[in-house]
């Protein structure tokens, strides 16, 4: 296993929440090496940067995050992609477009969040985190 830190890409366009998930991410030891508001400028940065992992708001501007993931996990199947939404209820298209998971952003703090990201997490973990 390398010992090179998880390169991950944050894609919401909330720019208080990129903040705090920037500042747990690298607490927990993630590289965070872009950061974007838009589907756009999200999918641009992923394909300049190819990350290990995406934390993606299933809301965004210009986009649904639910057809971002899905055109990034097709593309890039070993791709982590990690769905967020202040709205708990939208966990449940997690599985439909090849995340790993979904938390709610209130639980952006929980143990679960580093499982997800890294790809170790149980498969019941995503319907627990909608709660």
């Amino acid at each position: 296993m390398s010992s090179q830190p998880l390169r991950v890409v944050i894609i919401d366009d909330c720019a208080p929440f990129r903040v705090a998930a920037r500042e747990l991410l690298e607490e927990r030891g993630f590289a965070v090496v872009a950061e974007a508001d838009r589907a756009r400028s999200g999918l641009e940065a992923v394909e300049a940067v190819a990350p290990d992992a995406v934390l993606l708001d299933i809301h965004l501007p210009d986009g649904n995050g639910i057809d971002v993931c899905r055109g990034l996990t097709e593309a890039n199947p070993e791709l982590v992609v990690l769905l967020v939404s202040a709205e708990a209820e939208h966990g449940r298209w997690a599985s439909d477009c090849g995340a790993v998971g979904f938390l709610p952003k209130a639980r952006l703090g929980s143990a679960e969040f580093v499982d997800l990201l890294r790809g170790d997490a149980d498969d019941d973990l995503t319907a627990d985190a909608t709660g």
